[in-house]
């Protein structure tokens, strides 16, 4: 197969559109006609067989509401995948598992709803691991269809990538949005635990779940940020570039030859360019925190899916039903001291930053580039801390592998500060647009 690959900007998208250009009709048309002849072989898609007829007739209904160009709202006729542990009025849930669709069935997102007020198009569910964990679905990366596209939200990044869609949303309750937006090659932004409301999502580890979107670059994140996330306010421009933090140590210890060594190229050309790097031993203790994390993610888990793992535990997949049963077996006294844990790890971080003057942590968003093979979504471990942390992140495209894969660029902001952050992040953006040396 060859790749795939051709992102869409949401920015210029969404502007085109509220001008009817094209109209919804024909726009309709060529999403459906586009679906139709990638997905048979990217698979980022929930097989719908009534897309086409159910578009035309939301499209319809959009136009009638709106019909002065002038007065139309941010997402006009914008077609957004939305990864299938997100309920969505009209469309079945499934959530890449085996279990009866009636019983994950309940009210809308209220995250969806925020979208289809802005005038978006759920153009489809997009595939999921099961219940967000890690056993994968069919999905393939639009770059290289021989490799996984990341998860948990597979589909989501990969309908972004192969332009299927500009905007996708996903959710990350370790690494699930960071991650296959690193290997697909496009911008995955991951807010503030919380900022956007998960009402109508299907629960894997509260504490730590959060939904976030998939877009061609920043400019698109932030407009979909804009829509989604409570009391959005774009700040007055800094004035300057950010301080970045790097935090060596066992953690960064994590990424592999090719990440690591793209990593530092990355690092000398933004020292070039002028930026301040300080490199600070932040997480010295990364594997407590990680066991912490697991501690949290598992005992939530099982709690989560208490009940209908009881009445349909036999079609759970090995993996899921795994690591549910681990979860089972968590303490509830070890639970307790890691929220406790959570707490004080989230405060250090914040300390250190301040001490340091730390705008942004720059990390690889991923270990390495996408692995082979499709038995795997690949390793979440260079998202894990800060998920833990419940801190915003968004990942660059930055650069290939030397077999030509995407490889990408992980920035970590204050918790809430998540307008700054991506304000911060674009000047990373500018200046990774050029190759390193």
């Amino acid at each position: 197969m060859e790749p795939l690959a051709a992102a869409r900007s949401l920015t210029r998208e969404a502007a085109a559109l509220r001008a009817d250009r094209p109209a919804l009709p024909d726009h309709v048309d060529r999403l459906c006609a586009l679906v139709e002849r990638l997905d048979p072989l990217l698979h980022a898609f929930v097989p719908e067989p009534g897309r086409h007829r159910r578009l035309h007739e939301e499209a319809a209904a959009l136009a009638a509401r709106h019909p002065r160009p002038s007065a139309r709202p941010a997402l006009y006729g914008v077609a957004v995948g939305v990864k299938d542990v997100i309920r969505v009025d009209g469309l079945a849930t499934h959530a890449g598992s085996a279990l009866p669709p009636g019983v994950l069935a309940g009210p809308q997102a209220g995250l969806v709803g925020r979208l289809r007020t802005a005038g978006a198009l759920v153009a489809g569910k997009t595939v999921t691991a099961e219940f967000a964990m890690t056993a994968p679905g069919p999905t393939r990366n639009p770059h290289a269809p021989a490799h996984t596209p990341g998860g948990s939200s597979s589909g989501s990044a990969a309908a972004v990538a192969a332009g299927l869609v500009p905007l996708a949303i996903g959710t990350q309750t370790l690494g699930s949005v960071i991650r296959p937006a690193a290997y697909c090659g496009v911008v995955g932004f991951r807010p503030t635990h919380g900022r956007i409301p998960l009402d109508g999502v299907l629960p894997y580890a509260p504490t730590l779940d959060t939904a976030g979107v998939f877009t061609a670059d920043l400019a698109g994140a932030a407009l979909a940020a804009s829509v989604l996330c409570d009391d959005w306010r774009p700040p007055a421009g800094s004035g300057r570039g950010p301080v970045l933090g790097v935090p060596v140590g066992p953690y960064l210890d994590r990424a592999g030859p090719v990440a690591a060594a793209a990593f530092a190229a990355r690092l000398a050309s933004l020292e070039a360019a002028g930026l301040t790097l300080r490199r600070i031993d932040l997480i010295p203790d990364f594997d407590e925190v990680v066991r912490h994390l697991r501690t949290v993610s598992g005992y939530e888990a099982a709690r989560a899916h208490a009940d209908w793992f009881t009445r349909f535990g036999g079609l759970y997949r090995h993996e899921t039903a795994a690591a549910i049963r681990h979860g089972q077996g968590v303490d509830g006294d070890d639970y307790a001291a890691a929220l406790r844990a959570r707490v004080h790890f989230a405060e250090r971080v914040a300390a250190e930053a301040a001490v340091a003057g730390v705008d942004l942590w720059l990390t690889p968003a991923a270990p390495g580039p996408a692995p082979r093979g499709l038995d795997s979504t690949g390793d979440a471990v260079m998202s894990l801390p800060w998920s833990y942390a419940g801190l915003p992140a968004v990942a660059l495209p930055a650069g290939r592998s030397p077999d030509g894969l995407p490889l990408g660029l992980q920035c970590v902001g204050a918790a809430g500060g998540d307008e700054r952050l991506l304000e911060h992040a674009a000047v990373l953006e500018r200046l990774l647009a050029e190759p390193a040396d």
